[in-house]
């Protein structure tokens, strides 16, 4: 049976030190993910949405996957704010976008971009390892690369 992955679908992320940490699918491709890790599955869906979120990035959601689909609940308000990203051009670093979700867009000096997420649709595996990271208190190698560069 394929998985649908749907607006509101709770997600539990096996990491690679045998914990699990927590997702939610936001409007797709976006996802959104808690500061939350148990050391053993956790379904209850009220205490999960109870977390704050740590990060919310584009995800490539893969047919064979050993992320489980965990349950469902209408998004909540905090769900409804536009997701904002940026662009930078490679060539020239001065040049920076700031963009959302609802189709707003305007250039900006690469300070702005400080603390924004750099567009980019993130692999599974790449996910867990930036949880397990966050959850170890040590940086993540491809956070660090999509950091704005300001010189």
């Amino acid at each position: 049976m394929p998985r649908i992955y749907r607006p509101g679908s709770f997600l539990r992320l096996p990491l690679a030190d045998g914990s699990f940490g927590y997702g939610r699918v936001l409007k797709l491709p976006h996802d959104a993910y808690y500061d939350y890790r148990t050391h053993t599955p956790d379904s209850d869906l009220e205490r999960i949405a109870s977390k704050p979120i740590l990060f919310k990035i584009m995800v490539r959601h893969m047919k064979e996957s050993s992320w489980e689909l965990i349950g469902w609940r209408k998004l909540e308000e905090q769900f409804s704010q536009p997701i904002v990203h940026f662009k930078q051009e490679l060539g020239n670093f001065r040049r920076c976008t700031i963009f959302d979700t609802v189709g707003n867009e305007r250039s900006a000096e690469p300070q702005e971009c400080v603390g924004l997420e750099r567009s980019s649709v993130w692999e599974e595996l790449g996910v867990e390892e930036r949880l397990l990271d966050t959850f170890m208190g040590r940086p993540n190698a491809t956070v660090e690369r999509h950091k704005v560069r300001l010189k």
